[in-house]
C-alpha cells in the first residue's frame, strides 16, 4: 500500500508516546490511536488526492498532540525518554555529526567493553574557499538501540581504562576530545583494574589534559558519567538528565526498601522532581554551560536537523575553548563575539585547534579553576565577613612566604649545599687515601664500651606493669561490662573478650585472629597525632539542604545533634613526632560519611592549605557511603572538584596519603580518594565502588563475602598496604619519611 510506510512511522511514534507516558494522558493517547485506526480504514477506499489530504491531516494531528504532551513533560518522563531504545545513540552521532570516522579500540561486540566506544573522526570546514579537515577523538558510551551486549551504556572498569588510554593518545597528537555521556552509571564490579579505582584515574587524568575537551550529556549517571566528563565545556541535550543517582534508586533509599522491593510510581516521580536532574536545573546550578535543544519528545535517529544543531554546537564550543586558551587578543575577542551569532554557519568559518605550550598551560588552569569554583555559592559558612577577609589575607601571606622561603631561598641553599657536600666527600676520600698507610702501621686500639652501654647490652629490661594501655583516647565501649564475640569465632575458634580489654588495651583488635572491630574516628584522631598538636580550621562550614529535599533538614539536624559536628568532614593541622601536616577526616557516623557541598568545600580548602604551607596532606576515611544523594548534582560535582584540588596539590610537590577504615564506597573512592598515589587500609575494612546490595540490584549477581575486603583491594593494586590499627602512628611516621617529593618543608 502506498501510504503504509507513513502509517508505520506514525504507529512507531504512537508506541513511543505510550512508552514514555505509562498510565498517563490516556485520553489523548486513545484519541490518537482511534484517529490512526480510522485513517487506515479510510485510506483503503479513498482516492489519491483524498489520501494525501488525510495523511497531511493525520501528521498535523500527531505533531499537535506531541507538542501538547511536550508541555506536560515531568522530570521522570525525560528519564524515560533518555532510556528509550529509539533515543539517539553515539553511533547515530558519529554517522551524522562528523564527516568521517574510524572506530578504534574494538568494533561492535568484538572489544573489551562494547559500552565504551572510541573513534577517530574529523570535521570538514572551509575558510576562504580552502577546505580543512579538523581531527578529533570521540569518546562515549554506546547504548545502541536495544542491543543487550552494550550493557545499557554502563562501562566496565576496562572500558574506562580504554577511554583513559586514548585520552593520552589525543594529548600526544594534540587534537581535541569530544565526549558523549550516555550512561546510567558505571558497572559496579571490582574486577581488575577496579570500578572505583579506574574512574578515579580517569578523573585525575582529565584534570591535567592539555587539549580542548568538550562533553555532551544525554544520560549522566553519577560516577560513570564523571569518568569521561571533566571537560572545558559541558553541553547537555534538553531532554537529558544528569544526577547523582537514578530516581528509582533514590526512591528505594527514601522508602527504606529492602529485598528487591520496588518503590511506588508516585514516590519515583517525586524523587525525580526533588533531585533536580534536568538540563534546566543543571544549567541554573552552573554544572553545564549550554543546553542543546531537541525536537519535541526527544531526539530520534530520523531527526537530521537535530544532528546539524549538535555539530554546530560542538564546533562552537571547541572554537571558544581554543580562543580563550590562546588569550584574548583583540582579533581573538572579535572572533569570540562573532561565534555568539547563532546564524553563523561554522562550517564556513574555520579556526585552527592547535595550541602552543603556553596556551595549553592556560587551558588546564582555566579548566581547574572552573571546577574548583563549582558549587561555591551553595556553601553554608557562618564565619563573619571580617573572619573571611582575615583568612584570605592569611592565605596570601602564606603564599608569598612559601615562595620566598622554598622557591627562592631553599632552592639556592640546596644548590650551595650540594656543592659543599661534594667537596667534603672528596676531602674525606683524599684524607682516607693519604692516611691509609699510617693507620695500617700504628693500628687502632679497640674501644672499651662505656659502663652504661655495657650494662644496656648485658642486662634484661624491666617490665613495668601499668594500670592502663597507654592510649591517649579510649572508646566509651570500654566501660561496658560485657563479653564480646568475634564475628569469625565459629570459623577460627576465637575466644570471647571482655569489652574493657577489647576496646582499651587491644584497640578493638581480636586477640586471636586479628579481626578489627569498628572504632570511632576519635581513636585515630587522638592516638595517632602528637598530643595537644591539633588545630581545627573551617569549623563554621556546615552541611545543609541546597535542593530543599523534603524532610532532609530534619535529618541533617539530627546528624549534627548526634555527632556534635556541623558536617561529615573534619579538617585540622596536627603533628606526628614533630612533623606538621594537614589532615581531613570523613566521619562515617555523620550521615554515613556521605559527601556533599560542605564536605567537598572543606576538603578543597584543606588541600589548598597543605599546598600553600608545603605540608603533607593525610586523609583518614573513617567510612563513607558515597555522595549524598539528597544534594543531587551539588554532591556529584564534588568528585571532579576535589580531584582537581588533589592534582594541584600533588603537582606542587606534596605528599597525599589516604587511609581507609570500616566501609568506604561510592563517589569519594571513585575520585579524590582513589586517585592518591599512596593508599592504605586498616585491616578488616571494605573498599569498593558500590555495596553488595547495589551490585545485586543493578547486575543481578551475588558477590563473594570478601569481594570488597581490603586484601582484595591490595591484590588488584587499589591500595599499597594493609595496616594494623595499633601501628597506624608508626606507619604514618614512616610514610612521611620515605614517601613524597622534596618540596615538603621538613625536607
Amino acid at each position: 500500500m502506498e501510504w503504509e510506510k507513513q502509517l508505520h512511522q506514525l504507529a512507531d511514534r504512537l508506541n513511543y508516546i505510550k512508552d514514555i507516558f505509562p498510565g498517563k494522558h490516556e485520553e489523548d493517547i486513545a484519541a490518537m490511536q482511534q484517529r490512526l485506526d480510522d485513517a487506515r480504514v479510510r485510506l483503503e477506499s479513498c482516492g489519491r488526492d483524498e489520501a494525501k489530504t488525510e495523511m497531511a491531516s493525520l501528521e498535523d494531528l500527531f505533531f499537535f498532540m506531541e507538542c501538547k504532551l511536550e508541555d506536560k513533560l515531568t522530570p521522570m518522563d525525560k528519564v524515560r525518554i533518555v532510556r528509550h531504545p529509539q533515543r539517539v545513540c553515539l553511533r547515530d552521532i558519529l554517522e551524522n555529526v562528523y564527516d568521517n570516522y574510524t572506530e578504534i579500540g574494538g568494533q561492535g561486540e568484538h572489544t573489551n567493553d562494547p559500552a565504551m566506544v572510541i573513534a577517530r573522526a574529523y570535521i570538514t570546514r572551509k575558510r576562504h574557499g580552502k577546505v580543512f579537515h579538523q581531527p578529533v577523538l570521540v569518546i562515549g558510551h554506546e547504548k545502541g538501540h536495544g542491543e543487550e551486549f552494550r550493557n545499557g551504556g554502563s562501562a566496565k572498569p576496562w572500558g574506562n581504562a580504554k577511554a583513559k588510554h586514548y585520552m593520552g593518545v589525543a594529548e600526544t597528537e594534540g587534537i581535541p576530545i569530544h565526549a558523549y555521556v550516555f550512561t546510567p552509571g558505571g558497572y559496579p564490579l571490582e574486577d581488575y583494574p577496579g570500578a572505583a579505582q579506574q574512574i578515579a584515574r580517569n578523573i585525575y587524568e582529565m584534570a591535567g589534559l592539555t587539549v580542548p575537551f568538550i562533553a555532551v550529556f544525554s544520560e549522566g549517571g553519577s560516577g560513570g558519567a564523571e569518568a569521561i566528563a571533566l571537560a572545558d565545556r559541558r553541553l547537555m541535550l534538553s531532554h537529558g538528565y544528569y544526577s547523582v543517582i537514578s530516581p528509582e534508586g533514590a526512591a528505594a533509599i527514601e522508602g527504606r526498601l529492602r529485598g528487591g522491593a520496588r518503590a511506588s510510581a508516585e514516590l519515583v516521580e517525586r524523587c525525580a522532581r526533588d533531585l533536580h536532574l534536568t538540563a534546566e536545573d543543571n544549567l541554573k546550578f552552573g554544572y553545564i554551560d549550554k543546553i542543546i535543544q531537541e525536537p519535541v519528545l526527544g531526539a530520534r535517529p530520523y531527526h537530521y536537523e537535530f544532528f546539524r544543531t549538535v555539530r554546530q554546537e560542538v564546533i562552537r564550543a571547541t572554537d571558544e575553548v581554543v580562543l580563550k586558551a590562546r588569550g584574548l587578543a583583540p582579533l581573538r575577542a572579535a572572533m569570540l563575539r562573532r561565534l555568539r551569532d547563532r546564524e553563523l554557519n561554522l562550517d564556513e568559518f574555520a579556526n585552527r585547534w592547535d595550541l602552543s605550550r603556553k596556551a595549553r598551560q592556560r587551558l588546564v588552569e582555566m579548566r581547574q579553576n572552573k571546577f574548583i569554583k563549582a558549587s561555591h555559592s551553595e556553601v553554608r559558612n557562618s564565619r563573619s565577613i571580617m573572619g573571611r577577609l582575615g583568612d584570605a589575607w592569611s592565605e596570601q601571606w602564606w603564599e608569598i612566604y612559601n615562595r620566598l622561603i622554598y622557591d627562592l631561598y631553599h632552592r639556592n641553599r640546596r644548590s650551595f649545599g650540594n656543592v659543599v657536600e661534594e667537596v667534603q666527600s672528596e676531602w674525606e676520600m683524599f684524607k682516607l687515601r693519604v692516611l691509609k698507610p699510617w693507620n695500617k702501621l700504628i693500628g687502632k686500639a679497640e674501644e672499651v664500651p662505656a659502663a652504661a652501654a655495657e650494662e644496656e647490652l648485658t642486662t634484661l629490661s624491666d617490665w613495668e606493669e601499668s594500670g592502663h594501655s597507654g592510649w591517649n583516647w579510649v572508646s566509651d565501649k570500654a566501660r561496658e561490662d560485657r563479653a564480646v564475640s568475634c564475628p569469625y569465632c565459629a570459623q577460627r575458634g576465637c575466644m570471647d573478650m571482655w569489652a574493657p580489654d577489647l576496646y582499651d588495651e587491644f584497640a578493638g583488635v581480636c586477640s586471636s585472629c586479628g579481626h578489627h572491630f569498628p572504632m570511632e574516628y576519635q581513636w585515630v584522631m587522638n592516638n595517632c597525632f602528637d598530643e595537644g598538636s591539633l588545630y581545627e580550621f573551617n569549623t563554621e562550614v556546615e552541611a545543609g539542604n541546597p535542593l530543599n529535599f523534603p524532610d532532609f533538614d530534619a535529618k541533617i539536624a539530627d546528624a549534627k545533634q548526634k555527632t556534635g559536628l556541623k558536617s561529615g568532614c573534619i579538617t585540622f593541622e596536627a603533628r606526628i613526632d614533630g612533623i606538621q601536616c594537614v589532615v581531613a577526616i570523613l566521619v562515617g557516623s555523620f550521615r554515613g560519611g556521605s559527601v556533599g557541598v560542605a564536605e567537598g568545600s572543606k576538603f578543597v580548602a584543606a588541600a589548598d592549605r597543605a599546598r600553600r604551607k608545603r605540608y603533607p596532606f593525610i586523609v583518614y576515611c573513617h567510612g563513607t557511603a558515597g555522595i549524598r544523594i539528597q544534594e543531587g548534582t551539588h554532591g556529584v560535582i564534588q568528585m571532579p572538584r576535589c580531584t582537581v584540588a588533589v592534582r594541584r596539590y600533588i603537582e606542587s610537590g606534596g605528599l597525599y596519603l589516604v587511609l581507609y577504615d570500616t566501609k568506604s564506597y561510592g563517589g569519594p573512592v571513585a575520585s579524590f580518594l582513589g586517585c592518591a598515589f599512596y593508599q592504605f587500609a586498616i585491616r578488616s575494612s571494605d573498599i569498593g565502588f558500590a555495596g553488595p546490595g547495589v551490585i545485586k540490584n543493578t547486575t543481578g549477581l551475588d558477590i563473594a563475602p570478601d569481594h570488597h575486603n581490603c586484601f582484595k583491594a591490595l591484590s588488584r593494586g587499589h591500595i599499597q598496604g594493609v595496616w594494623d590499627r595499633r601501628d597506624v602512628r608508626v606507619n604514618l611516621r614512616q610514610a612521611l619519611e620515605t614517601m613524597g617529593g622534596r618540596n615538603l618543608y621538613y625536607r
